[in-house]
């Protein structure tokens, strides 16, 4: 039936975002049903904010939920090209090294999972394998796009092994950015409905790229990750009936990074998911001041953390930090096309 409406992109897009939409507000009070049934919920950090107690025993890895209604949301409407089957395999592999981590998590009674020297190497495995598919089968060029200043060539070292071409510096970049970006959308993961939120803004975004673009099957893929955060949000929003788990969270983020990859917005994307990178900075920047002084910076790291030290309401930073997301993401797309409107003339 779809098919009929397939010479209408624009139409296309949207109904992939409702359809995730409907898709994960019909099927998660099941799944939440089925969790609480099974006594799996979220353990929290024992040296978490001490209002976050109460989220104890909540039920964990809705993200199961949500990567069901993209996958379903992109068949339907007819985004199941090589870009979109090469986007999908990336963030389900991602999505499922964050259930099993989920899953330690449950089993180990503990807010930990597997160890992040594991994680990190699962993470690292699925970019390199994207990286060397997008370039090799999809023909993404190895470069490396800075807005108005240059475009750097990052294929200058290549080899080719067994007719795999392996961009060497172009591989190294995208590697960090993918595994950045999963880590930092994970961190971001701290409070009722703020990865959600601010991932939809993000997503939303890189639909618009990738339908300017005239990549469909991205923009269809990115739209459906927008509508399954905002069905997700119906039960995130605070206080939470389930979390994303680390199944969610590190597919999205993976699954950002692999859109900007294929939009070749790889610098833009830090621009565009700017809040997720100030996490992951105030991460490390707390951790490393702390190593050399044995003071902190922060109150308490990742950032939104800190703003709830200070005295802030939880829904007070969600909503802030959404505010905030949005501008940046705004920004980027400003930056992206201005530059795409300057090339075109």
């Amino acid at each position: 039936m779809f098919a009929l409406f397939s010479q209408y992109p624009t139409f296309m897009v949207f109904l992939a975002f409702a359809i995730a939409v409907a898709l994960v507000i019909l099927l998660m009070p099941a799944w939440i049903r089925v969790l609480t049934r099974k006594h799996i919920g979220q353990q929290v950090r024992a040296d978490g904010p001490e209002s976050h107690l109460v989220k104890q025993g909540t039920p964990t890895m809705g993200g199961v939920v949500m990567l069901v209604a993209v996958c379903v949301s992109v068949v339907v409407t007819g985004g199941a090209s090589a870009e979109v089957l090469v986007l999908l395999v990336a963030t389900l592999l991602t999505g499922l090294l964050g259930l099993i981590d989920d899953a330690s998590k449950v089993v180990k009674e503990r807010s930990l999972g597997l160890t992040p020297k594991a994680k990190l190497v699962g993470q690292f495995l699925i970019a390199t394998a994207f990286t060397l598919v997008a370039v090799n089968l999809l023909g993404v060029a190895p470069t490396l796009d800075i807005p108005f200043v240059c475009n750097l060539d990052l294929g200058v070292l290549t080899t080719t092994v067994f007719g795999i071409s392996i961009p060497w510096l172009y591989l190294a970049f995208v590697d960090v950015l993918l595994v950045g970006m999963c880590n930092a959308v994970n961190l971001t993961d701290g409070l009722d409905g703020l990865a959600a939120g601010t991932v939809m803004i993000v997503m939303l975004v890189m639909a618009a790229i990738g339908f300017r673009t005239g990549s469909l099957g991205p923009a269809l893929f990115a739209a459906s990750l927008a509508g399954a955060c905002v069905g997700f949000l119906w039960y995130n929003s605070f206080p939470a009936d389930i979390f994303m788990g680390d199944t969610g969270s590190l597919a999205l983020g993976m699954a950002l990074g692999c859109l900007a990859v294929l939009t070749k917005t790889e610098f833009l994307v830090l621009i565009i998911g700017g809040l997720f990178v100030a996490e992951a900075l105030s991460v490390m920047i707390q951790v490393f001041y702390y190593k050399k002084t044995k003071k902190r910076i922060f109150l308490m790291a990742p950032l939104h953390h800190h703003f709830e030290k200070k005295g802030w309401s939880e829904t007070k930073v969600v909503v802030r930090f959404w505010i905030v997301s949005g501008f940046l993401a705004a920004t980027g797309f400003f930056v992206y096309f201005v530059q795409s409107l300057l090339g075109a003339v």
